[in-house]
């Protein structure tokens, strides 16, 4: 059977779980650990990506994004390929790193994103790579240690989650204490590791009680959450394909669509390859830059080729050009021209 798309849509939720080739080691030594956390604090930096939750093991790691301003896919290809080249290069060896798809479950909010905090958490104790709860907060390569005060990380969302359980500190603290100590004492997850019909609706009895009352549901592996969560995901995943296809299908790629750019704004093609920072150029630099990693599917680093600057200014100046489309008629128009 053929493997499903990945799916993403904006400010989306998502479990992602690595794993090497086999199940082999990924992380030999700390060394390797903190050049895999010095990579996500690059690309998620760049990428303006959220992450609240994560944990480093032997042979896999567990991730908790919400899609920044590129798709996860595009963050997880940067993470990962540059990360698996430098594992190559340390320990001369050769081939693949990681197993060839990562696993990445869209996820609804309200009901997991606790959670799965909890559960990314909780791995290592679970894995007995530490003892106890007190030891997990000292743990440097996960997130609960920053969760609960113990080290620093700027990239990792703390407020975030804190503000879930209250608004001050200290209670927000003392409510996730509690929490984390719940969840210990639960053992392993199977229902937060993958989507699926049965384990969105909460397991085999409430689907028989589903059906029983004749009720309609829907699942799909790449999603975690209620029927009409998951319908509401399908369906954006579907309408944001046939965006991305009406693009291809007008014979754009990212020579013409520069230059459609270039005329709808006015502006000489050459002012937009350029470093101008100009009102006008910068703004049609941003929708471009926008529109070829969005719509087109291209790399960073090909629209960063193609502009002659850096990937991470290709990262900010996306930014500036989703607000600039969502304000304006400029995408339509561009499609008509």
């Amino acid at each position: 059977m053929a493997r499903q798309a990945r799916i993403d849509a904006p400010e989306a939720l998502h479990h992602i779980i690595i794993r090497g080739i086999e199940r082999r080691t990924i992380f030999r030594d700390d060394r390797d650990r903190e050049r895999f956390l010095e990579r996500l604090e690059t690309v998620l930096k760049e990428t303006s990506t959220p992450c609240y939750a994560w944990a480093l093991m032997k042979n896999h790691a567990h991730l908790l994004l919400r899609t920044g301003l590129v798709p996860i896919a595009t963050v997880m290809r940067r993470l990962l390929t540059g990360y698996a080249q430098g594992f190559n290069r340390r320990y001369r060896r050769h081939g693949q790193l990681f197993q060839n798809r990562y696993k990445s479950v869209l996820c609804e909010e309200d009901p997991y994103l606790l959670e799965l905090v909890r559960y990314i958490h909780l791995n290592p104790l679970r894995a007995k790579a530490v003892e106890s709860l007190r030891a997990l907060a000292s743990y440097a390569y996960g997130g609960h240690a920053v969760l609960t005060g113990k080290r620093v990380c700027k990239w990792q969302d703390r407020r975030y989650v804190l503000r879930l359980f209250a608004k001050t500190e200290k209670k927000a603290l003392r409510g996730y204490h509690e929490f984390m100590a719940a969840g210990a004492k639960q053992g392993r997850r199977p229902d937060l590791v993958g989507g699926g019909l049965v384990r969105s609706v909460g397991g085999w009895s409430a689907l028989k009680a589903l059906r029983t009352r004749r009720e309609r549901v829907k699942g799909d592996e790449r999603i975690l959450g209620s029927s009409e969560f998951v319908e509401r995901v399908l369906e954006m995943a579907e309408e944001e394909m046939e965006k991305k296809t009406a693009y291809r299908a007008r014979g754009l790629d990212m020579k013409s669509l520069l230059q459609r750019i270039a005329e709808y704004y006015g502006i000489d093609l050459k002012e937009v390859k350029g470093k101008s920072k100009a009102a006008g150029v910068a703004r049609a630099r941003a929708v471009f830059c926008y529109l070829a990693v969005e719509k087109l599917d291209e790399r960073c680093a090909s629209v960063a080729k193609a502009l002659a600057i850096s990937p991470s200014a290709v990262s900010k100046a996306m930014k500036r050009g989703r607000s600039i489309v969502a304000g304006s008629n400029a995408e339509q128009a561009l499609l008509e021209c």
